[in-house]
């Protein structure tokens, strides 16, 4: 064998022996495919891409997640699979009917017996787009000090996820988007532990929609356990106004009306971007971000999955008892609400969003938000209409879901947290829309890994970054937020259904503070005025 010949086999021979040797250490074997992680900075591994069930296309549109196809080959997990498609979207390379994928973020050392806390977090977007996909969780990850693993996923939303109709009842299934979710949640139940996770501590973190679904997860079947998960954190639970099946009707009717089709079947058959564009038909009121589209295809009730609207369920204690966390923002209400100038312009915007309200009940909502101090950029009855949506919306669910947990939990030995997220961000508040809706999301995985950073996270508001990350790394690992706490973070005292007390998180100022006499008298009208609000 001619020396050139020679090299040429021995380069070829180390090259394959370095393919074999290197990746196969992240393979996963999950039964129905084998996957292939990639190797990131500083000790974690992710997992990108993995199909956790079927693609929900074809016949399998509105109806609930079937387990994933068998394939022969290691698949790539290198790269994120497209999201689920939502309102006033178009299917692209990243944006798909077929989005049903789950990520995975673990220590590269983990092994089947690691045994690691799973921190599984459900995106937002008000049931209608995935818009926190795909945070990455490598940062909370090496911050536990490689003892945690983190997953995200995808679900349907929109008309695909939460299209409702006693047809769709009868040859599918109802609340899919949700349904995806529990399917996820399976899968994690099954397959975690091959990453190196304890299936049986897995927490469920959700924000605004997802955290509105870790609400439902909770009382899913009034509150019968099936063991996917032992602790919940709400980050700005979101409780959009709930239909029943009947209810929601109108809205299927007028969705067959303008995609010219008289069956569910032939919804199906439709092309995902025809449907998309007919949702987006004014004669639907759905598909923009106009916010008449915030509630019309959202989780209905439907006497099983759900069966009663939210307030009741926790009123009863119809929940799984579990530890939770559950936080708001000052100003919630601040990215969604309209430049009002006058109450009645407050009035219009809430009616917009709850038609069945009546004049009598937006009397008395107007008295309990008159006008409020002037912010830059907005008009005089903003701050009102901001204030108004986030605590019906946002801020009472949580308070509901805190208060409720807290009286059931009586004597059981669980406890749940309460927060208030007031750092303020320069920039925000010259935009005049202060500290809104789940902004702390940058402080809990890390600026640039929790979808967006505001400038004074890196600077004066930096030091709040390791004390929220703490409380809930401490939360997913110990069940209790305070156990591995940062050592400049101060004790976080649970909500006893005494002195009503919550964390108030803020730069330099963080500390436990009651919630306000009128902030409770305000979400109680909220909580009589949740019967009649609907679509």
């Amino acid at each position: 064998m001619g020396l050139r010949k020679y090299l040429i086999l021995l380069l070829l021979s180390i090259v394959q022996h370095a393919r074999c040797r290197t990746p196969l250490r992240f393979i996963v074997d999950l039964d129905y495919s084998r996957y292939q992680g990639e190797s990131v900075t500083n000790g974690v591994v992710q997992y990108l891409g993995m199909r956790y069930a079927a693609p929900p296309v074809g016949h399998l549109r509105f109806r609930a997640p079937r387990d994933p196809p068998q394939t022969r080959m290691v698949q790539s997990a290198s790269a994120h699979g497209p999201i689920c498609i939502g309102a006033g979207q178009t299917i692209t390379d990243a944006v798909d009917e077929d989005c049903l994928f789950i990520n995975v973020f673990a220590p590269s050392n983990a092994t089947r017996a690691s045994n690691l806390p799973v921190w599984v977090y459900i995106q937002g977007g008000g049931y209608i787009s995935n818009a926190n996909a795909n945070y990455n969780g490598s940062d909370v990850v090496r911050q536990s000090g490689s003892n945690t693993i983190l997953v995200n996923f995808n679900y349907r939303v929109g008309v695909l996820g939460f299209l409702a109709s006693e047809e769709v009842r009868r040859d599918g299934e109802l609340n899919v988007g949700l349904l995806d979710q529990r399917k996820a949640l399976e899968w994690v139940k099954k397959y975690i532990h091959k990453f190196g996770g304890n299936p049986d501590h897995v927490v469920i973190h959700g924000a605004s929609a997802g955290a509105g679904s870790v609400a439902y997860h909770l009382a899913a079947y009034g509150g019968r356990d099936k063991q996917m998960f032992v602790g919940a954190i709400a980050q700005s639970p979101y409780w959009p106004s709930q239909q029943t099946v009947t209810q929601a009707e109108q809205t299927y009717n007028r969705l067959k009306a303008a995609t010219n089709c008289s069956t569910l079947p032939c919804l199906r058959a439709l092309d995902a971007d025809v449907l998309q564009s007919a949702v987006s038909n004014p004669d639907v009121p759905v598909g923009s971000s106009d916010t008449m589209s915030w509630t019309v295809f959202s989780p209905v009730i439907d006497g099983a999955l759900i069966p009663d609207r939210l307030y009741r369920l926790y009123e009863q204690g119809r929940f799984l008892r579990r530890p939770l966390i559950v936080g708001s923002d000052t100003d919630e209400g601040s990215i969604f609400a309209p430049n009002a100038s006058s109450p009645a312009e407050v009035s219009q915007f809430l009616r917009s969003l709850y038609p069945s309200l009546s004049s009598r009940h937006l009397r008395v909502i107007n008295r309990h938000y008159p006008a409020r101090p002037p912010v830059p950029n907005h008009a005089a009855y903003f701050p009102s209409a901001s204030a108004a949506i986030g605590d019906a919306a946002l801020t009472c669910p949580g308070l509901e879901m805190t208060s409720s947990m807290a009286r059931h939990f009586h004597g059981r030995g669980y406890k749940v947290w309460n927060y208030r997220y007031n750092v303020q961000d320069p920039t925000m508040l010259a935009a005049g829309l202060g500290v809104p809706h789940t902004v702390e999301t940058e402080a809990i995985f890390g600026p640039d890994h929790g979808g967006f950073t505001t400038p004074s996270i890196r600077t004066t508001n930096a030091g709040i970054v390791p004390i929220v990350m703490s409380y809930y790394i401490s939360f997913v690992r110990t069940l209790d937020p305070n156990t591995l706490r940062d050592v400049e973070a101060p004790p976080w005292h649970h909500w006893d259904g005494v002195g009503e007390q919550r964390l108030r998180i803020q730069t330099n100022m963080t500390m436990m503070e009651p919630v306000s006499g009128p902030e409770r008298a305000r979400c109680g009208m909220w909580k009589e005025l949740a019967r009649t609000m609907r679509v």
